[in-house]
This record gives structure tokens, sequence and C-alpha cells, in this order.
């Protein structure tokens, strides 16, 4: 019998006596003896670990990639590598800093990696199935690890996909420390008015940072890699200022299979604001809005002048503006959509400063809507989060956090 048991209401040396009688009947009480506190042997969360400088931790991150990559013995027999060019994790932005990156790891292959050749990527080169790398960098909190508060470290994610298995057979991580990362967008990034989450960069995304060695490439990034790589053109074309060609890119995805996608509305109408094709530009960003309107959220950049509700007065930036808000205020008004428009601000400054002006803000791109198109009066309300859904969250209040200042439109049930 349990030591621990007795009978109730009995002394102790009569219940040794009636205790195996009266155990069915319920009169047992038992004292257990305590029991240790689980909490108190709890194995204490890993420590972050410590970022290293951004030269560094590339190498790092791609050596560890490389190294786990089963290759052909002698450089005679050699692999193709393709490099889709890597991203902002959170935004699918592309930067200086990512574009560095790029650079060298294509030095890194060709000086310690004989049996992997790089080339371009595009989509004839493609069609052989080769290794494709993909990428993201990160602004996070180091010690959360995640992209909220303040950033004070950059996640590395390198992963290698192997199209002709279709998996992802090798991955590299590391994290970098922000000193001299020149987070500056290129230029397309830096002048496309709009973003929302696009299906084909967040399988982007996740290929590299949802996976294992091991795992199926994400299905939506690997059905649409070939019109991926048109869009690198299209891209490559614009920031090179060959306005022309660029356009005839974007156009040309616009009308292939899987090139409905946020980067080549933003880019075909770009490149036609560029070459001054105004009616063309206004039906470009007319289709830009429909695009946002379908998946029930659009931000535009907007930018307004330090603690003020007026535009920045420099007709380079803020000269579109008025196309933009009558395309919103016309193709919701035609919709029928019922829209919150949401303010942001960057995370410099006191919150609650930030929180007013992020009402305030939306409130006076609601004020223009509504005197466009009477109709919207009923159907729109503005509200404003402050710094709260930083998207970038680095705070450097320049062209590479400018998304975190951005006016959003939101889909709302009328």
């Amino acid at each position: 019998m349990n030591p621990h048991c007795r009978i109730t209401g009995q002394p102790r040396w009569l219940g040794r006596w009636l205790l195996p009688a009266v155990a069915s009947l319920g009169l047992i009480a038992c004292q257990m003896p305590p029991q240790r506190d689980v909490a108190q042997t709890a194995v204490p969360p890993a420590a972050a670990p410590a970022p290293i400088a951004f030269d560094n931790a590339v190498l790092k991150a791609a050596n560890e990639l490389l190294s786990r990559v089963p290759l052909p013995p002698t450089s005679g027999q050699r692999l193709a590598l393709l490099i889709d060019p890597l991203v902002d994790g959170v935004t699918g932005s592309q930067s200086l800093a990512t574009r560095s990156m790029e650079q060298r790891i294509v030095d890194l292959v060709r000086r310690d990696y004989p049996q992997l050749e790089v080339q371009a990527f595009s989509s004839s080169n493609l069609a052989g199935q080769p290794l494709v790398l993909v990428g993201t960098f990160t602004p996070i909190n180091n010690a959360a690890g995640q992209p909220t508060g303040d950033r004070d470290a950059f996640r590395i994610c390198l992963a290698l996909a192997d199209l002709k298995t279709g998996k992802v057979i090798s991955k590299g991580v590391a994290r970098a420390s922000p000193d001299g990362v020149k987070t500056t967008p290129l230029p397309f990034d830096a002048d496309s008015p709009a973003w929302t989450r696009d299906a084909a960069i967040d399988g982007y995304i996740r290929t590299c940072q949802g996976s294992k060695a091991g795992d199926p490439i994400n299905p939506v990034y690997a059905a649409r890699i070939m019109v991926a790589a048109l869009l690198n053109d299209a891209g490559n074309a614009y920031n090179g200022r060959r306005y022309h060609e660029s356009l005839e890119l974007y156009r040309r995805a616009l009308n292939t299979a899987g090139g409905d996608q946020l980067r080549a509305h933003n880019g075909a109408y770009l490149a036609a604001w560029k070459l001054k094709r105004r009616d063309e530009a206004t039906l470009a960003f007319a289709r830009l809005v429909d695009y946002g309107l379908a998946n029930r959220q659009l931000a535009l950049k907007f930018l307004f002048r330090p603690g003020s509700t007026q535009f920045i007065a420099d007709a380079q930036i803020s000269g579109p503006y008025p196309l933009w808000l009558n395309q919103i205020a016309r193709r919701s008004a035609q919709n029928r959509a019922c829209l919150e428009i949401v303010g942001h601000t960057s995370r410099s400054g006191p919150e609650p400063i930030n929180q007013r002006l992020s009402v305030l803000r939306a409130q006076a791109i609601k004020d223009r809507l509504d005197s466009a198109e009477p109709l919207l009066v009923k159907r729109t309300v503005a509200s404003g989060v402050g710094s709260r859904e930083n998207l970038v969250g680095t705070g450097s209040d320049d062209a590479g956090d400018a998304l975190d200042r951005r006016v959003e439109f939101r889909v709302i049930d009328c």
C-alpha cells in the first residue's frame, strides 16, 4: 500500500490494519510527496548569435551553402549556377546591399568552387534546369530574431534550389552588423509607387526562409521562375535607364502566364512615365490599382513634408501624385469598393506624435479622394497606426525606408 495514505478519521495504528479492507470505500486520504518545480529545471533559451561584419557574414553564409553541395570531383565537370537576385526578406525589394552580396558570392564561386559555373539568370539558361541560388537580406531585432522593434542586425538567408529534382538542396545563414551596410534601393525599387503582398515574391522568400534542405521548392516560385527572369531583365533595363527596352519587357511579362505581378505593373507604369507617355502611364496605373483592390490591399509611397500633411515640394517626386489619387478614386468608385485609408510613419520621433501624424495624413488623403469622387465619402474611413507596422524599420528616414511612411488602402466590407 501507498505509505503516504491513511484512513480518514481513525488513529494511524488502526489504519495499518483496516487499510486493505476499506481502500475500496474511498475513505483513504493520501498526502503525496512534493513535486519538483519543472520550471526550475527548464533549459534557458539559447543566446542570439552575435552579428559579424557584413562582408564576413556574406562569406560565412555562402560557404556554408556551397560546401554542402555535392560537386563533381574535378573542375572539368561543371554545374551551372544561376543567381535569382537577392531581395529584402519582408518587402521583396533590391538594394545596393543585395547587389553587393550577389557580387561577393559570384567572386567566391569563381575563386573557390571551380566545379560551379555562374551563368546569367535568363530564360534560356533556366531551360537547362540548373542550380538556382535565392537569398534574402532582412533587417531584424537580433535578440528576438524577428523583423520587429529595433532593427539592430541583418539576417542573411541563402538557399540553393535544384530545378532538376525540384528540391532545396542546401542552406546557409548568418547575421550581419548594420555598420556600413548600404540599404539604398536600386532605382526601380526606389521609384516604384506601390507595394502589396505578391504571391510570386512571397514564393521566392519562402523558398529561402521557410525551407530546409530536402524540401520541395515553393510551387508558386517554381511555376513563375521563367517570367521572373523576364522581369529581372526588365528591371535591369530600367536601372540602366533603357526605358524603351524596359517598357517592352514589362509588356511582355504582363502578357505571359504568371506575369500578373506587382513588379510588372509597377514597371509598366514607371517606364511609360519616364518616356512621358502620359496616357499609357495612366492606364498602367489604373491596372496597378485594380491589382491592389483585387488583393484587398495597396500601399502607396506618398512622401510628405516632415511633420506635415502636405506633400513634399519636389516635382520629380510628387508630380505624379494627382494621377495616382485620381486613379485610386476612380477605380475604387467603379469597383464600389469600401476602403480603410491607413497612415504610417517611420519609427523616428515620439510614438504619440507619430500616431497622431499618421491619422492626419490618412485623413488628408481621404479628403482628396472624396473631393475627386463624392461617392467615396461614405465608403472610406481614415485611421493611422504610427510606426507600429513598419516594414523596413531602420528609422533612416530616407529612400531606404520610404515604404514605412506609406499610405495604405485596405478593402473592407461595406
